[in-house]
């Protein structure tokens, strides 16, 4: 049975939206963790906000890039959540916690992303996003090849 990217991309963001504010948290944990503290309650508090800020702006974001054409999408949804991270950044920031050590390619690849928080994949988010983003690319990846075998492009 073959999943539509219509519903692909529906499973994809409903498996998303409880996912990404507690990821977004986690990056501050992390981050302090890294530079060696533990997040004050205050800072906690900031991360929540943050958080739920970063969510916001990542639903609204995937919902306005998924609903283009797949010919005509330009972003990936790996590609918002790794601009999200700004959120947590922001908050680090403020709180002058230190900058990750980065190596120079992943300088080059996310530049902002000085606290080295940017997921590579799925299961850097949480493990529940592994198949849905698969499923998601994989539709996405089946409904273009149909297209390109429908106007003579692909036999």
């Amino acid at each position: 049975m073959s999943t539509t990217y219509e519903s692909a991309t529906a499973d994809l963001l409903a498996a998303l939206e409880p996912a990404v504010e507690p990821w977004l948290v986690r990056c501050v944990e992390t981050a302090c963790d890294r530079a060696g503290g533990v997040p004050d309650e205050l800072l906690r508090r900031q991360a929540v906000e943050a958080a739920h800020e970063g969510r916001v702006w990542v639903m609204q974001q995937l919902h306005a890039a998924l609903a283009v054409d797949v010919d005509a999408q330009r972003v990936n949804p790996l590609q918002v959540l790794r601009e999200a991270v700004r959120f947590p950044g922001a908050v680090l920031s403020r709180a002058g916690v230190p900058a990750a050590k980065r190596d120079e390619m992943d300088q080059k690849i996310n530049p902002d992303d000085v606290y080295a928080l940017a997921p590579a994949h799925w299961n850097d988010i949480d493990e529940s996003l592994v198949e849905p983003g698969i499923v998601w690319g994989a539709a996405k990846a089946q409904t273009i090849l149909q297209r390109r075998r429908a106007e003579g492009k692909l036999q």
